[in-house]
Parts: C-alpha cells; sequence; structure tokens
C-alpha cells in the first residue's frame, strides 16, 4: 500500500486507533445530484469514507474499508501485476475518486507513468467531494492532490502529476467510444442486481476487443454468472480472496 512519504503510518494508525474519527458523524446526508438519488456519507470500518444512496440500498465501496477494498481488488490484484512503466487504464466508474487516487500516488511511488481513463455518467457534486475524507487519511497535506482529480475538466486529458495523467470521461460507457490499448480495466460499476445493465455480454466484448494482449480485468465482484460472461468474451477468468468482508473476486486476463 502506498503511504504519503510525510505520513507513513497515518492510514495504519487510523485502523489501529478507529477512536480517531468518532467527532465525525458516521452518516451525513448530502443534497442529490444529477440522477437525483440521494448520498449519505458514512464511515467504514477503515475510518475512511464510502457513500450510501438509500434508494439504491447500496454503497461506492465496502463497508468493511472503503481504501482497504479498493487497495485490494484493483492495486493489488491489477496494478502490481502489470510490471510494464507505461500502463493504461481504464475505470468503469469514477466515482467518488478513490481508484483513481490510489493509482496515482502508487504511480508516484514506483515511478511509472499511469494514463488513466475513467468513465462516469454521472459526476458527484464537488461540494459533497470535498467532505471525503481520503486525502486527510492517505496523504496528509497533500488533500489538493486528491481535490484536482475532480477539478480536472472532462472530456480531455489533464496532467495531475508527472506520472498520472487523467482523462474523464463523461457518459454512458455502453455507449460511448472506449480507448484501445487498455492494459488494465477496473471494473467498479454497481452490483449485478443493482444495475444489471452495467454486466452485459456485450459491454465486456467491448472491453475485451479494446484491452492488450496480456491486459488485466478486476472487479470486487464473483458471480457465477458474470464469471461466465467474462469468459464468454474470451477472457481467462479466476476466483482469488477478496478484501476484507468478501471471501471472493474475480480478475480476468485477455490472453
Amino acid at each position: 500500500m502506498y503511504f504519503c512519504p510525510k505520513k507513513q503510518n497515518n492510514f495504519q494508525y487510523i485502523l489501529k486507533e478507529k477512536n480517531t474519527f468518532q467527532h465525525l458523524s458516521p452518516s451525513v446526508n448530502i443534497e442529490p445530484v444529477s440522477d437525483g438519488l440521494k448520498r449519505e456519507l458514512q464511515l467504514t470500518s477503515d475510518g475512511s469514507h464510502t457513500l450510501y444512496m438509500p434508494d439504491m440500498d447500496e454503497h461506492y465501496h465496502s463497508v468493511n474499508g472503503a481504501i482497504q477494498e479498493s487497495e485490494h481488488v484493483f492495486i493489488e490484484a491489477g496494478l502490481h501485476r502489470l510490471p510494464k512503466k507505461e500502463i493504461r487504464v481504464l475505470e468503469i466508474g469514477f466515482g467518488t475518486g478513490l481508484n483513481a487516487f490510489l493509482t496515482l500516488l502508487d504511480s508516484r511511488q514506483a515511478d511509472r507513468h499511469i494514463t488513466y481513463y475513467s468513465m462516469e455518467l454521472y459526476p458527484l457534486d464537488i461540494a459533497l467531494v470535498q467532505n471525503l475524507n481520503y486525502g486527510k487519511v492517505l496523504c496528509a497535506g497533500e488533500e489538493d492532490l486528491f481535490m484536482a482529480l475532480h477539478e480536472a475538466p472532462w472530456n480531455q486529458s489533464a496532467s495531475i502529476t508527472p506520472n498520472f495523467t487523467l482523462h474523464k470521461m463523461k457518459g454512458d460507457c455502453n455507449q460511448a467510444e472506449l480507448p484501445n490499448e487498455i492494459d488494465l480495466v477496473y471494473f467498479d460499476a454497481f452490483a449485478p442486481d443493482k444495475q444489471p445493465e452495467m454486466w452485459n455480454q456485450e459491454l465486456f466484448n467491448k472491453l475485451y476487443f479494446r484491452m492488450n494482449e496480456g491486459g488485466i480485468l478486476t472487479t470486487y465482484c464473483a458471480k457465477g454468472a458474470v464469471r461466465r460472461t467474462m469468459k464468454e468474451s474470451g477472457f481467462s477468468v479466476e476466483r482469488i480472496p477478496g478484501p476484507p468482508g468478501k471471501r471472493e473476486m474475480l480478475r480476468a486476463t485477455k490472453l
């Protein structure tokens, strides 16, 4: 896991001393964004935030630890499996920006360049984003780096650091033109029973076509139907241990 050089033990301290954030309300109501659905800011078991959507009964991240989940599913099971010094990432669901932030921090530590594409149909309001504590938890003193991801313009490239170029794409990935030569896909849509339109055969076919040989797709989901859909697209799919609170997850490779 990446830690800010100035605060190497910051996140570990939070895991050990969860009372650090007891002065914060465990659930804060947030006004709806463009999809008209309300979000509630909640603390997870590792002291980091997630958003809860009561109308869908769905969280953006695991309540067992938002940072722990993203680190396990996308960084350790995906990014760290690729030895290349230049990597093209496609994220399905920009959401809170946590996956992008962890990838940015890791790229700086590993001294390799990431070109990071991310699709999102309903971007979060900047006022909501300012309540998220990822910058403080992961790299206190550099919270502006996290905010830079959200403040970057949509549908164009932005150099966030010398090691990290961000290209946020606003739209529906089922309909949008996706970038080519992708090395790594973070598939982070809401769960299949909450957002079934995001787990269809056509989309996985499109992702497979856009990926480089040896490219990896990771997702927190381990459902058999999803695994079979991925295999039908041509992926070699494996079930691997999941993050805290989840027994398994899926990792797919384009052979």
